[in-house]
C-alpha cells in the first residue's frame, strides 16, 4: 500500500462502525466507560501523575487529556518550540488534520517526552514535550522523524538516548487480508539522533507487525505480530535473530506497553466470534472487523517467558468493541479502541 492508501485504510476502520457506537455512556456488567474521546487508539500514562493521555485516530482528534481520579476528559492542543536537532521537520502538525495513532511516552525531567504515530498531512513521529509543572500536563511539539516515502507507522518506542524504533503494519505490494493469512506484511524500523531517517531492521518481517516497546534493560524489543497473534521478542543487537514467541493469543493484539511490575500489556478484540463470521481468515469480511461488537481480552505477559495471563475478558457489546490497548491505572484497566467514542475501564482483580 502507498501512504495515502494507508492513511486511507485507518481511516476507514475508524470510521466504520464510529456512527453505530453512540451508545448510552451507562456501565455494562463489569465495565465503565468515559465518554466522548473519539477512537482512542493509544493510551499512556504520564509518569509521575494521574493523568492519561490519549490518542485519536481520526481527522483533527488529535489528543486527549483524561484524568484517572474522576474520569473528566479535555482535547490536548500544543504549544511550538522546534528543536533544531529535528531538521528534517520544521513544521508543526495542523490540529484540524492531525490524526493521532500509537503513543510512547519516557519520563524526563520535570516532565516526558510523547512520541506519536502521526497520520494525516504528512506520515512521522512526531515529538512533543510533556510539562507537568502546572496543575495539568500541557505538551509543546519539537519536531518529527518523517518515515520513508510510501510508509505509515502504526506504532513507536524509544530508548534512552532518544532512539527510536517503530512497525509498519503493510509495507508497499502486501494487503491486510495477506496478514490474516499470516504471511508477512510489516517490518520494524529504527531511527537514532543524527540518522536521516528511519531504515528497516532486516530479519524483523512479521504478518502485521503491531504494537512495539522496548525491554526495561533495552536489550530487547517486543513486537506484536496480529497476524499470528502472538508476541515476539527480538534482540536489540542482533534483530535479525527472534529470540521467543508467545503462543497465540486468544484474541488479536494489537499496542503493547509495559507495566507496572515490569509485565507488558496487550489487549484486543476476540477473534472468533461466530455471529461475526468466525475467525479471520483468507476470506474473511474486512467491514466486519470493526462493524460486528467483539469481546474484549487483555493479558499480561512475561517479558522473560512471554507466558501470559487473561487480566480482562468482556462480552461482546455494542457499547464498546475494536479493543487496541489496556493499562493499569489507577485500580483500573483503561481500554482504548480504534473505532468508537469512548474509553472502556474495568476494575483490576486482585
Amino acid at each position: 500500500m502507498k501512504s495515502k492508501q494507508l492513511s486511507t485504510f485507518f481511516a476507514m476502520l475508524a470510521v466504520i462502525g464510529f456512527a453505530e457506537a453512540q451508545a448510552p455512556c451507562e456501565p455494562q456488567p463489569g465495565q465503565r466507560f468515559v465518554c466522548g474521546p473519539k477512537n482512542a487508539e493509544d493510551l499512556v500514562q504520564v509518569p509521575g501523575t494521574p493523568w492519561i493521555v490519549a490518542s485519536g485516530m481520526a481527522e483533527g482528534a488529535s489528543f486527549f487529556l483524561i484524568d484517572s481520579r474522576s474520569g473528566a476528559w479535555q482535547p490536548m492542543a500544543f504549544d511550538v518550540s522546534p528543536d533544531p536537532g529535528f531538521a528534517q521537520c520544521l513544521t508543526a502538525p495542523t490540529l484540524a488534520t492531525f490524526n493521532t495513532h500509537g503513543l510512547n511516552i519516557r519520563r524526563q525531567r520535570n516532565g516526558a517526552r510523547l512520541y506519536v504515530v502521526g497520520h494525516g498531512a504528512r506520515e512521522a513521529i512526531e515529538v512533543f514535550d510533556v510539562s507537568t509543572r502546572g496543575a495539568r500536563p500541557t505538551l509543546t511539539w519539537r519536531g518529527c522523524v518523517p518515515m520513508p516515502q510510501g510508509l505509515a507507522a502504526n506504532s513507536v518506542a524509544s530508548f534512552a538516548d532518544g532512539s527510536l524504533v517503530a512497525t509498519v503494519l503493510i509495507m508497499p505490494g502486501k494487503t491486510f487480508m495477506d496478514s490474516v493469512a499470516k504471511q508477512p506484511t510489516g517490518a520494524v524500523y529504527e531511527w537514532s539522533p543524527g540518522n536521516t531517517g528511519f531504515s528497516v531492521i532486516a530479519g524483523t518481517e512479521l504478518p502485521g507487525n503491531n504494537g512495539i516497546e522496548v525491554s526495561a534493560n533495552e536489550k530487547e524489543l517486543f513486537v506484536v505480530s496480529s497476524g499470528l497473534q502472538t508476541v515476539v521478542a527480538f534482540s536489540r543487537s542482533n534483530p535479525a535473530r527472534q529470540l521467543r514467541s508467545s503462543k497465540p493469543l486468544p484474541f488479536t493484539p494489537d499496542n503493547v506497553r509495559l507495566g507496572p511490575g515490569g509485565r507488558l500489556f496487550t489487549a484486543g478484540m476476540a477473534n472468533d466470534v461466530p455471529e461475526c463470521g468466525g475467525a479471520p481468515g483468507p476470506s474473511h469480511d474486512l467491514s466486519r472487523l470493526s462493524t460486528c461488537a467483539r469481546g474484549t481480552i487483555a493479558v499480561s505477559v512475561v517479558p522473560r517467558t512471554l507466558r501470559h495471563t487473561i487480566v480482562v475478558q468482556t462480552p461482546a457489546t455494542k457499547a464498546f468493541s475494536n479493543a487496541t490497548i489496556a493499562i493499569p491505572v489507577a485500580g483500573d484497566y483503561w481500554i482504548g479502541t480504534f473505532s468508537g467514542d469512548r474509553i472502556a475501564r474495568v476494575a483490576i482483580r486482585r
